[in-house]
């Protein structure tokens, strides 16, 4: 890249109205090429493509015959080497015809026109389709490769890093709390793992969403293909086109594909990010606590007035984000699968911010990453503050109690801990040798520390992450 090039790039980003296109472009790279005005115009010419090709696999359709090899090949190069050049020619012909799917058609009539061959069938390019059957499998297909090649694998490192983070603080004690109280014991990686197992349980839930296409006609009843060609199977055709994306099809529609499948994956991936949202603020309460400290990167600064600063700047960053997500998710799912009588065309504005939707889940999930990369745990402030509460211990002393028949166990340590900040391990214990148990049963409760009062945690995590990790 040259100077220039560079210089033009920076300003444009700099008057990018989305800091999609702007800020975070550099971090969004992969959705760049799928999502772009680029990315939906490219789509569109190779399903374009394929559906002339399969024109010219169906032996009744004579008007078309059986491509040659050099055909084949320079068709297959149109959709492998489509440029920004190729997409600025269909954007200058979509000025004149105001119809975008339309001046695909005649980009690829005049990217043809000097191959015979291919000249003499450029009128069945787009044939008897509607500008529905191009978009709604441009789209089904752009979000197959959005879920698979970036969202996907972007989860994957997520996990893979929270599940060593969790294997690393299995047997590592911490208080928990609950209304933000103290409560019984648990471990850091046990807490850990719980947000894994439900990244993992989210994840399939994206990954399983099966993503639908079709390729109909006008309304969805193949009416100007049989005026055409009435002894061709419309649908079979159809659905070998619309299959060999890696898209299912779907059979019965109107003029458009119901989008149901779309909002399922939005209601999926907002389930997900909300999950992420949770892991962010519980680790940006962990850091205020001091539980955690963040690894510092020089020259970095974490206020412009208070030097000492180091904030917890990538879970904000990824709640923020999470928020921006499911608000057009939320919209997507809600707004897409409802259509006006057999069609109407407030989807196809909506449809276009599928990539701002993902933009931001991606987003999201890359600064949570960023942030659990800097994490380093501090056990001593763990263990410290579970030194400060004693009174987590009452759960244990009363149930106890109830198991050698003492009458009102809870009552008394209600009474003796409830809403007092002064237990301490001493006072603990002098309650226990006042009460009429066995010696060797209260020798075992006064072994208890909060840091011992852990139950299975550590092996419930342990257990759940050799799945996960392995060894």
């Amino acid at each position: 890249m040259t100077v220039s090039e560079s210089s033009s790039q920076t300003i444009t980003a700099l008057k990018a109205l989305s800091p999609l296109d702007g800020r975070y472009a550099s971090r969004l790279a992969p959705l760049k090429d799928l999502f772009s005005e680029f990315g939906l115009i490219k789509h569109r010419v190779e399903i374009e493509v394929r559906w002339l090709e399969q024109l010219a696999r169906t032996p009744q359709i004579q008007e078309v015959p059986p491509l040659t090899d050099d055909a084949c090949a320079f068709l297959d190069h149109i959709v492998a080497d489509f440029s920004v050049t190729d997409a600025e020619q269909v954007k200058a012909i979509e000025s004149r015809t105001n119809h975008d799917v339309k001046a695909v058609e005649y980009f690829l009539k005049e990217a043809i026109s000097s191959k015979p061959e291919l000249q003499q069938i450029s009128e069945f390019i787009h044939f008897a389709c509607t500008s529905e059957d191009i978009n709604n499998l441009a789209y089904a297909v752009m979000l197959d490769k959005g879920r698979n090649n970036v969202l996907l694998p972007l989860i994957d490192q997520m996990v893979q890093d929270l599940s060593e983070l969790a294997r690393s603080t299995a047997g590592q004690p911490m208080l928990s709390r609950t209304h933000g109280q103290t409560a019984s014991p648990t471990t850091l990686g046990k807490e850990l793992a719980n947000v894994t197992a439900r990244l993992l349980t989210a994840q399939q839930k994206i990954a399983d969403v099966p993503l639908y296409g079709k390729m109909n006609g006008a309304v969805g009843n193949y009416n100007a293909h049989l005026a055409a060609y009435p002894d061709v199977d419309w649908p079979a055709l159809s659905r070998n086109v619309v299959e060999s994306f890696g898209i299912q099809n779907q059979p019965l529609t109107t003029q458009i594909e119901p989008h149901d499948c779309i909002a399922e994956l939005c209601h999926a991936l907002i389930r997900l990010n909300l999950i992420v949202l949770d892991l962010d603020r519980d680790l940006w309460g962990y850091i205020s606590l001091g539980y955690f400290s963040q690894r510092l990167k020089d020259g970095e600064v974490g206020s412009s007035t208070m030097p000492h600063k180091v904030n917890p700047i990538d879970f904000e960053n990824s709640e923020g984000n999470i928020g921006l997500a499911n608000a057009i998710l939320g919209h997507l799912a809600e707004k897409l699968p409802i259509s006006r009588w057999q069609r109407d065309l407030s989807d196809s504005t909506v449809l276009r911010n599928l990539g701002s939707a993902l933009g931001y889940s991606v987003l999201a999930l890359d600064s949570s990453e960023r942030g659990l990369k800097k994490l380093q745990v501090n056990p001593d402030r763990l263990l410290d503050d579970l030194d400060k509460a004693w009174e987590v211990l009452a759960e244990a002393v009363q149930t106890v109690m109830r198991r050698h028949g003492i009458a009102q166990p809870y009552e008394q340590l209600k009474a003796l801990t409830r809403g007092r900040k002064e237990i301490t391990a001493e006072s603990l214990r002098e309650f226990i040798d006042g009460l009429s148990l066995p010696q060797d049963v209260r020798d075992e409760l006064n072994q208890l520390t909060p840091a011992r009062y852990t139950g299975n945690a550590q092996q419930t995590a342990e257990q759940f992450l050799r799945n996960i990790i392995g060894n």
